[in-house]
């Protein structure tokens, strides 16, 4: 005997109970007109979205809930639904559960609450959730299936649990954010679990950008020998079909080969995080669309190329605000790019912004040497200039910064930091570069997305004559080999000089990286890509004396 089940891979919007609802609705419906589906499964907290963070404070919470999953059972849809939704267990805080239903044939047929609540990196279900304490092993369409969430499936217990209860199939939905090479993770640890447990899992994973987390979706099958059998593509919505043959004797489980889309390598899977995590956060957020400082520098260009491909150029502006250090490489490049990804472009001077400023603080500034106040007064009036462009046209602005200027302090508070949204906030500079010369490898011919002579040139904020990164900081190379052991693998300022760098570098680094925690702390939400991004994920305070070594 064959059964269908459909992974439904949405892009749900947090909060929208009753649009999301309706998805779930008319998903399951289409799953079953399309693919004559059994069985549909939808991911982890589908009904508010994930993660809804402090709404499932709200009092009203309970109340919507409970009328979302009475409209779904009232539906009678033909096939079962799989639901994530908070299930209320009382007042108070932490009276929730991380739950899913079960529903079939109009009736709630099971209730699975999560056991294991993540607390670590960008997860704090302790705050709002209990765990729960047992297992759930339905009997549907002749098979004995469990059911779990998400983390559950990253410890052992649940696959033994799972199979001390008589499961012969397991499903697991989910809202797991990307990271670089999570997919070759979750394959890894499914394929583990399955044999483990000796049967197949189907796991289901959510699509979509919510604030600065980016879910990959690629959900997949896993048959019990660990080999895959179904997987779906990464960073797009659709339903997949699963079939799973049973049998009925015995009582086993086993997938059939199904479709395998490919999964794209770490430039693309990088490149497409941006892309979306750009699109979900302008379009769920009600913007027309965005506008930014184009320099004639990699930074803004890599960052036009992501808002080009995510809203298409019509809805993206760019802005060159050129003073007396702007390079005429900077003003042709800056023009050239412009023209080929065909967004609205006009040039704004600051020279006479910079002069009134300049003339304003005269009496302030006498007598002192000219200095780093004036190479941030620069960034400052560009930043005036965007945010009135914002207010006047109802367009975000896309800061321009990256992950290693950011980690230093290599930015200007109020100035290239004022914006909305920081697409390259988790992108170190060398990533930077081979996400440019990705993105020139994928053109449709019409011209490179990138100008060539941007990626050659020496990195430059052009706030002085002859200035270079280079003046202020290591090469990139050395920055973020040191900045990805000291921020993203949490090692100390000795273990890294260990590993083969120079001490006064790293001391040099690590200074730098703890003094500007205050900028950092101001800055806008960028889309996460690595497991210690700034933001959720590293919390560090402002105000400290710790001091580096160990």
């Amino acid at each position: 005997m064959t059964v269908r089940a459909v992974m439904a891979q949405l892009n749900l919007l947090v909060g929208d109970i009753d649009g999301n609802t309706r998805r779930i609705l008319e998903s399951a419906r289409r799953a079953r007109a399309e693919f004559e589906a059994d069985l549909v499964i939808f991911p982890e907290l589908s009904l508010t979205g994930y993660p809804p963070e402090d709404l499932l404070l709200r009092s009203s919470l309970a109340g919507r809930i409970e009328r979302a999953l009475a409209e779904i059972s009232a539906a009678k849809l033909d096939c079962a639904v799989v639901v994530g939704f908070p299930e209320a267990a009382g007042e108070g805080p932490r009276n929730l559960y991380n739950a899913l239903a079960v529903i079939h044939r109009g009736q709630r047929v099971a209730t699975y609450r999560k056991q294991r609540l993540p607390n670590y990196e960008v997860f704090d279900e302790q705050r709002y959730f209990r765990p729960g304490d047992a297992p759930c092993v339905v009997d549907l369409f002749g098979a004995r299936i469990a059911f779990t969430i998400c983390e559950d499936l990253w410890t052992e217990f649940a696959a033994d649990q799972a199979a001390d209860a008589g499961a012969r199939l397991l499903v697991n939905i989910n809202a797991s954010p990307f990271h670089a090479g999570k997919t070759e993770q979750r394959q890894a640890l499914l394929a583990g679990r399955c044999r483990r447990g000796g049967f197949p899992i189907i796991y289901v994973n959510l699509v979509g950008g919510q604030d600065e987390l980016v879910f990959d979706g690629a959900s997949m099958a896993v048959d019990a020998d660990g080999a895959p059998r179904c997987l779906a593509p990464a960073f797009a919505e659709g339903l997949f079909p699963v079939d799973i043959e049973l049998d009925l004797e015995g009582g086993s489980c086993r997938l059939p080969a199904g479709e395998r889309h490919p999964q794209p390598g770490l430039e693309e899977q990088i490149y497409q995080a941006l892309v979306l995590g750009v699109r979900d956060y302008v379009d769920k957020n009600g913007f027309s669309g965005v506008v930014l400082g184009l320099s004639g520098g990699i930074d803004s260009a890599l960052t036009l190329a992501v808002a080009v491909d995510a809203l298409g150029p019509a809805r993206v502006r760019a802005v060159m605000m050129p003073f007396t250090y702007t390079s005429e490489l900077s003003l042709r490049a800056a023009a050239r790019q412009a023209r080929v990804l065909g967004v609205g472009y006009r040039v704004i001077p600051i020279d006479s912004l910079y002069a009134a400023f300049a003339a304003a603080l005269a009496d302030e500034l006498a007598g002192a040497a000219p200095d780093v106040t004036e190479q941030n007064l620069q960034a400052r009036c560009r930043g005036v200039l965007l945010m009135a462009i914002s207010n006047k046209k109802g367009l975000l602005v896309l800061t321009t910064g990256n992950k290693s200027e950011l980690a230093v302090g290599y930015a200007t508070l109020y100035g290239d930091m004022a914006g909305g949204f920081d697409v390259l906030k988790d992108v170190s500079k060398t990533m930077v570069y081979r996400l440019a010369a990705y993105r020139n490898s994928i053109g449709d011919g019409a011209g490179e997305a990138i100008p060539r002579e941007v990626i050659e040139r020496p990195p430059s904020a052009e706030l002085a004559p002859d200035q270079f990164d280079a003046d202020s900081l290591p090469p990139y190379e050395t920055l973020d080999a040191i900045l990805e052991r000291y921020v993203e693998r949490d090692w100390s300022a000795n273990r890294i000089v260990g590993d083969g760098f120079d001490s006064a570098t790293v001391a040099r680094v690590v200074r730098m990286v703890d003094r500007n925690e205050y900028k950092r702390r101001q800055a806008p939400p960028g889309v996460r890509l690595t497991q210690k991004a700034f933001g959720r994920d590293r919390r560090y305070p402002i105000t400290n004396a710790w001091q580096p070594g160990d």
